[in-house]
C-alpha cells in the first residue's frame, strides 16, 4: 500500500516538472515574439518602456483598476496581467491601460510597462459609504473605477473587473454609445464590464456625487454606478453596425459579453443564444475565484482561466517556492522511513493517579497532529499556482506529515490515510468530463461523499482503538497504571 501512495506522488511530481518546463518554454516563446514584435515595429527598440511611448496612440482603450489594501492584493495584480495579456494575445486594436493607485508596489507597474500596458497612476477616491454598518470592506476603493471617464484621450473605454476571461476579440464594443453595460442580473446591471465614453464634465459630476452621498445601495461601484444610470434597463439592445459607426446614447449589451461562471456550472455548456459568447465572469464568492488553485476542480472553468495564465505570464513566480516545499516534503518523508521513535526508552515505570489525563492528552495531541497533517500544507501553498501542481503538492504534503504522526504515535497507516484517499477520489469524481450537466455531477459529488462517510468514521474510530492499545502496551508507555513501584533506581524500557 505504501510503494504504491509513494508511486502516485511520485508520478504527481514528475507531472509538476514537466508542465513547469513546458510552461517555461511557453513563457520564453512568448517573451521572444513579444520582443520582435516590438523591435520590428515602427519606431520600435525592443525595450519594454519605450513600446508604450513609441506606440501610436490608440483611439480606445480597455482599462482596469489596481489597488491596494486587501489581503488578496497580490492575486488580482496576476489575474490583472494575465487578462490585459490574453487581450494583447486576441489582437485587440486599442490601448490597455490600468487604473493604478499610488500605493501599488513599483515593481508591478514596472511589469505591467513590460508587458506593454499603459498605468496611470491616481490617488484613491474617498469612499463616503464605509461608515455604514453592513459595509464590506473589500468594495472600500472600488470608487477608483470613475476614473475611467477620466481617460479623455481616448474616445471609447471599456471597463473591466480583473475576473474576466475574454473567449474572443470584443473590440466591435467601441461602437457602442456613452454608456453600455450587461444585465447578469434581471433588474441590475453588471460593472464588471462596460462601455463609456470619457468625459471631465461627467467624471467631475460623478466626484461630485459620490462627496455628497448620492445613494447607494451597495456602497461600492456596482452601487453607485447603478444609480447614476438608472434607466439602462429600458434602453435598447446593442448591434454592431456594419459600416462600424459610433452609436450614441445608452444601450443594454448582450449577456454573451458578460456570461455568468454560475451558469455555466448548471449545464456545463454555454447555451446563451444572444450575443457572441465573448467574455466569461466570476461574480461569486471571492475565494473562488478561477486564479486560486483550489477552486478546480471544485469549479470546472477554472481550468480554463489557468489555460490562459499558462499561454502568457506562466507560473514561473510561484515554482521556487513549490520545489523548496516538494523537496522539504520529500525529506520528512525519508527522515520519518529511517528514524522510528521508541518512546519507552524515554520513560520510567512508576506509579500515577493521572493516568487517564496523561493518555486523554496523548489522544487529543495525536488527533490534533492528524488534523494539522491536512490542514498546514493547503496554507503553504501558494495560492495562485496551477491546480494540478497545487493539488500534488497538498497531497504530497499530507502524506509527509502524516508520516510523522504515524510514526510518533505507533499508529497503522491505512487508517490514517483514508482521508487522503477519499480526498484524492473526490477530485477525479469532480475532474470527470463527461457529465450530461452540472444536476448529474452535484448527485455524483453527493453520492461519492455519501459513500465515504461510513468508510472515514470507521478509519476514525480504528485510530482511536489502535491509538488506546499503543498507549498501554509497553511498546509505547510502560505500564503506567501499574500500582508498585520497585526498589532501588528505575528501569529504563
Amino acid at each position: 500500500m505504501e510503494r504504491r501512495l509513494l508511486l502516485l506522488i511520485r508520478m504527481s511530481l514528475m507531472m509538476c516538472i514537466m508542465l513547469y518546463a513546458s510552461e517555461a518554454r511557453t513563457t520564453t516563446t512568448t517573451t521572444a515574439e513579444m520582443a520582435t514584435a516590438s523591435f520590428n515595429a515602427p519606431g520600435g527598440d525592443g525595450g519594454g518602456r519605450n513600446r508604450n511611448s513609441n506606440k501610436q496612440q490608440q483611439r480606445h482603450a480597455y482599462a482596469t483598476m489596481m489597488y491596494m489594501g486587501t489581503p488578496r492584493d497580490y492575486e488580482f495584480y496576476v489575474a490583472t496581467r494575465v487578462m490585459l495579456r490574453s487581450l494583447m494575445k486576441l489582437g485587440v486594436e486599442a490601448d490597455l491601460v490600468v487604473i493604478a493607485s499610488l500605493d501599488v508596489p513599483r515593481r508591478w507597474v514596472h511589469t505591467l510597462e513590460e508587458d506593454g500596458v499603459k498605468v496611470v497612476r491616481v490617488q484613491n477616491l474617498n469612499n463616503p459609504y464605509v461608515t455604514r454598518g453592513n459595509f464590506n470592506l473589500r468594495f472600500r476603493l472600488t470608487m477608483n473605477k470613475l476614473y475611467a471617464w477620466s481617460l479623455v484621450e481616448y474616445e471609447r473605454v471599456v471597463m473591466l473587473d480583473a475576473d474576466n476571461l475574454f473567449l474572443h476579440k470584443t473590440d466591435e464594443l467601441f461602437q457602442c454609445g456613452q454608456f453600455c453595460a450587461v444585465f447578469i442580473n434581471p433588474c441590475i446591471f453588471h460593472t464588471g464590464l462596460f462601455v463609456l465614453q470619457p468625459s471631465m464634465t461627467v467624471f467631475k459630476d460623478m466626484v461630485h456625487e459620490l462627496e455628497i452621498g448620492r445613494d447607494n445601495p451597495d456602497g461600492a461601484d456596482q452601487g453607485f454606478i447603478g444609480s447614476y444610470f438608472p434607466d439602462l434597463l429600458y434602453k435598447p439592445m446593442f448591434h454592431p453596425t456594419p459600416n462600424g459607426t459610433k452609436l450614441d446614447g445608452q444601450y443594454r449589451l448582450s449577456l454573451g459579453y458578460q456570461m455568468d461562471a454560475s451558469y455555466y456550472y448548471l449545464k456545463l455548456r454555454w447555451n446563451v443564444p444572444c450575443g457572441p459568447n465573448s467574455v466569461i465572469t466570476f461574480p461569486g464568492a471571492s475565494w473562488l475565484k478561477p486564479w486560486y488553485w483550489w477552486s478546480w476542480p471544485v469549479l470546472p472553468l477554472g481550468i480554463q482561466w489557468h489555460k490562459q495564465r499558462h499561454q502568457t505570464i506562466g507560473y514561473s513566480a510561484e515554482m521556487p517556492l513549490v520545489f523548496i516545499q516538494a523537496i522539504f516534503y520529500l525529506g520528512v518523508m525519508a527522515v520519518t522511513r529511517i528514524a522510528r521513535p521508541n518512546v519507552s526508552k524515554l520513560c520510567y515505570r512508576r506509579e500515577g493517579k493521572s493516568v487517564f489525563l496523561i493518555q486523554t492528552g496523548l489522544k487529543l495531541v495525536a488527533i490534533w497532529s492528524i488534523l494539522a497533517a491536512y490542514i498546514i500544507p493547503f496554507f503553504l501553498i501558494p495560492h495562485t499556482v496551477h491546480p494540478l501542481i497545487g493539488w500534488s503538492l497538498y497531497l504530497l504534503g499530507v502524506f509527509a506529515l502524516s508520516c510523522i504522526a504515524i510514526n510518533a504515535f505507533l499508529l497503522p497507516m491505512l487508517p490514517v490515510l483514508v482521508p487522503w484517499l477519499a480526498i484524492f477520489g473526490s477530485l477525479l469524481v469532480m475532474a470527470y468530463p463527461w457529465y450530461q450537466d452540472g444536476v448529474v455531477r452535484a448527485l455524483a459529488v453527493f453520492g461519492y461523499a455519501f459513500c465515504c462517510s461510513p468508510i472515514v468514521w470507521v478509519s476514525l474510530v480504528k485510530i482511536m482503538s489502535s491509538l488506546q492499545v499503543s498507549l498501554e502496551r509497553e511498546g509505547f508507555l510502560p505500564r503506567l497504571a501499574e500500582s508498585t513501584t520497585p526498589s532501588g533506581f528505575n528501569k529504563l524500557y
